[in-house]
């Protein structure tokens, strides 16, 4: 069973997923720094490159978004070629005789804009309801893998055809769509077309950079995406937001209005289950497990490594026991860390070495079980040749850490700096530089109180050695506000 928890200030949402008394999932939405996956704008093709197959649209923002071929909308009756992954098709047409410079396109945002990448777009437009998700420039009718047999989804495809009549459009059957009454699929239909309807109608009176459909908030989507059967109660902190979702749930989600109830206690309501330090400890780069072992994440641009460590777990009766407990346990903790941290892209993992297959084997099942539960798209491959598992996790939009907190300014996001020493020899070499250039009276050095100190102590001799040298006298004056490498040689 699962609890939501739902605290909202004007200035952000949170959202935590309760499960066995401990967060499984965390979601954060700010006012100002809201995700713009599901965003329909009306686009303008600013430059098309060729050589990536690939256009830079410009749909409002500070960075224009990008468009591959492959998330360009292709007419069914043409076939569906290599462009969408069937090597069977006809290939795709090149980008540049689809579209041109100049040219105004409906696009939706698929993925965010993560670091210096600018949002990813598609002309494939989808629209999700709370059943349904609607595809207004297909015609086929597609149902959720996850909706139990093959029998029950040709049902299910049956009766939607019926529903959704000769009115055009295409529908997919989301997960919680398996046990919907006839009137509640309809509904969802009609809700979905009304939508497409006013987006088409604002798409034609408006300039490029327009935002024509914005998808619904953090807290709308608790209830339309992650209430389930497993749900027993939503808990918000926020009498004008009970309403507000009470408004929007009786309308929209009418079954999970039932378990939405409004939080009163004295204690903030992330309290409860210790959230707020939950949220500190999916920030540190070491995580400890239960065992006396340890994880170390290292979230970089290109990849996210994790390391297993045994650290102080001595509990097994031998050391291959010891291994293969500690890296169960990692499995399980790794999940949750997916899901809390929401990391994406390449993950690679290094498990501590294991002797025997059976274990590595063990291991490898336990990972795919619990990252089973993840609703982001995810795959985890073998162990590789020097003993690492490699898997993907769909990464739409930014991790926690990059949401939360931003490049240290002392060391830019490195994670070290220079020793004062270096920093000292750096000055050192700086005047050198100076001297052969410039012939000012005196150098004078401002730097941190640390790299001053060494240049008065242990570097004196060579600070007096280099002033011999280029016949000038070099002063030294400290600064408190300096970072340890930061320094300015002023010519006197």
């Amino acid at each position: 069973m699962q609890d939501i928890l739902i605290n909202w200030s004007p200035q952000e949402t949170r959202v935590a997923i309760i499960e066995g008394g401990a967060v499984q999932d965390l979601y954060v939405e700010r006012a100002l720094e809201r995700g713009l996956v599901g965003n329909i704008y009306a686009g303008k093709v600013a430059r098309v490159l060729p050589g990536m197959q690939s256009a830079f649209i410009d749909i409002g923002l500070e960075r224009a978004a990008f468009l591959h071929v492959a998330d360009l909308h292709r007419d069914p009756s043409a076939g569906r070629g290599t462009a969408r992954g069937n090597p069977d098709g006809p290939p795709p047409t090149p980008i540049e005789k689809r579209v041109f410079e100049g040219q105004t396109l409906m696009v939706q945002v698929i993925k965010d804009p993560i670091g210096t990448k600018g949002a990813r777009l598609s002309t494939q437009i989808s629209i999700a309801g709370r059943l349904l998700v609607f595809l207004p420039q297909d015609d086929h009718i597609g149902v959720s893998q996850k909706i139990g047999s093959a029998e029950l989804r040709d049902q299910l495809r049956m009766r939607m055809q019926r529903l959704a009549g000769e009115q055009g459009g295409g529908f997919i059957l989301r997960t919680n769509a398996e046990e919907a009454t006839d009137d509640e699929l309809a509904a969802d239909i009609a809700y979905l077309r009304k939508t497409w309807g006013t987006i088409r109608e604002r798409n034609l009176v408006s300039g490029a950079g327009t935002l024509l459909h914005e998808d619904l908030n953090l807290a709308q989507r608790v209830l339309r995406d992650l209430v389930n059967d497993e749900t027993q109660s939503i808990r918000i902190d926020s009498q004008l937001q009970f309403d507000a979702l009470g408004a929007f749930g009786r309308e929209f989600t009418p079954t999970s209005v039932d378990q939405l109830t409004l939080y009163k206690g004295e204690r903030p309501i992330f309290d409860l289950y210790n959230i707020d330090q939950e949220i500190e400890r999916a920030l540190a780069r070491r995580v400890d497990l239960k065992s006396g072992g340890y994880l170390i994440i290292d979230q970089t641009e290109a990849l996210t490594t994790i390391d297993v460590n045994t650290g102080g777990f001595v509990g097994a009766r031998n050391f291959d026991d010891t291994i293969f407990k500690t890296n169960l346990e990692a499995a399980q903790a790794i999940a949750r860390q997916l899901r809390l941290r929401n990391l994406g892209g390449i993950i690679i993992i290094d498990f501590i070495d294991m002797t025997r297959e059976e274990h590595r084997d063990a291991v490898l099942a336990e990972l795919r079980k619990q990252t089973g539960r993840d609703r982001t798209k995810l795959t985890v491959s073998g162990f590789s040749q020097l003993g690492l598992v490699e898997m993907t996790r769909k990464r739409t939009r930014e991790s926690l850490a990059h949401m939360l907190c931003e490049p240290c300014p002392t060391c830019d996001g490195r994670g070290q700096v220079k020793t004062a020493r270096s920093v000292c020899y750096d000055i050192l070499r700086e005047i050198l530089r100076e001297a052969r250039q410039f012939n000012p009276k005196e150098f004078r050095v401002i730097a941190s109180a640390t790299v001053v100190e060494m240049l008065l102590d242990e570097e004196s001799a060579h600070l007096a050695g280099l002033s011999d040298f280029i016949g000038k006298p070099i002063s030294l004056r400290a600064e408190p506000t300096n970072a340890p490498e930061q320094y300015d040689i002023v010519l006197m």
